[in-house]
């Protein structure tokens, strides 16, 4: 039991990034349009960087490939992303998505301390 719980946080956590880069894949004008109501430049830039490091990212946690390094990649790609989608504190869904963000923070940096447990290409071999 110990060996498949790993493997479930790290599925648990890499869907949000999985869903979230599909979705951006659906619909870039969409996430542009959102992006660029945030104040933000080269929107097509930053979508096209946003759609790289979910998906990559969260296949890395998937499978347990690299899974060290994209918790890595995801918690600092969070960190600027609450900061600029997420600090609207009057409004109580901005404020959640704000805490919901740091708690998918802090298991990302459980992954990248603890490793990607026994059930990982990492520890295949």
């Amino acid at each position: 039991m110990k060996s498949i719980i790993p493997l479930i946080a790290r599925i648990f956590v890499a869907a949000i990034f999985l869903m979230a880069g599909a979705g951006k894949i659906a619909n870039p004008a969409g996430t542009q349009e959102y992006m660029a109501a945030h104040g933000m430049p080269y929107t097509w830039l930053f979508l096209l960087g946003a759609i790289v490091v979910e998906i990559l990212g969260g296949l890395s946690l998937v499978l347990g490939l690299k899974a060290r390094l994209g918790a890595w990649v995801l918690a600092l790609f969070l960190v600027p992303t609450t900061l600029i989608f997420h600090t609207e504190f009057s409004d109580q869904m901005q404020l959640i998505l704000f805490m919901e963000n740091i708690a998918i923070i802090g298991g990302l940096l459980m992954i990248a301390s603890c490793g990607p447990g026994r059930l990982s290409m990492d520890r295949r071999g």
